[in-house]
């Protein structure tokens, strides 16, 4: 199954080789933009051109918002919101986040596949920008809520969830 939405233009792919450094390895489309219509949140597909796993369906790119989130990873935040929203209910976001992404998957492939939930989880946190990618992107995950509200509360701008 292809991804939904209309494929990246030709300025989208350059804006986000800008963004992560490198031309991008598999297909995606651009999910939410800034103000000025610059990339932020993409959709992956769940594999790479070369068919390897890319566990990350949603990938938070935007300098902004990957700096902003950057600042709470760094004040070792990621055991206080595990604490605070408890691993049951991020289990079940990595439930949600894996069939979400799995749909995507062709039938035919039989190669290796993407495992775990938001950028690969199986348990826990491991990464505040995936969570904020999949909030940003319309998911129910309130790891990505409580970056939002954390981003808001030191006053970092981002952009608003569509």
């Amino acid at each position: 199954m292809t991804l939904p939405g209309t494929p990246p233009t030709g300025a989208d792919i350059d804006a986000v080789t800008a963004l992560i450094g490198r031309t991008p390895q598999s297909d995606f489309r651009v999910v939410v933009r800034d103000e000025n219509g610059i990339p932020v949140v993409l959709m992956n597909a769940p594999l790479l051109h070369d068919n390897t796993p890319m566990p990350t369906l949603y990938w938070l790119v935007g300098r902004r918002e990957v700096s902003g989130v950057s600042t709470l990873e760094a004040d070792s935040t990621i055991d206080k919101v595990e604490a605070l929203i408890g691993l049951e209910t991020i289990d079940a976001i990595h439930q949600r986040y894996a069939l979400e992404r799995d749909v995507f998957i062709p039938e035919s492939h039989v190669g290796p596949r993407p495992s775990g939930g938001v950028g690969g989880t199986r348990r826990g946190v491991k990464c505040l920008h995936a969570h904020f990618a999949y909030w940003l992107a319309g998911g129910d995950d309130p790891v990505g809520q409580w970056v939002a509200d954390q981003l808001d509360e030191r006053n970092i701008a981002r952009t608003q969830r569509p």
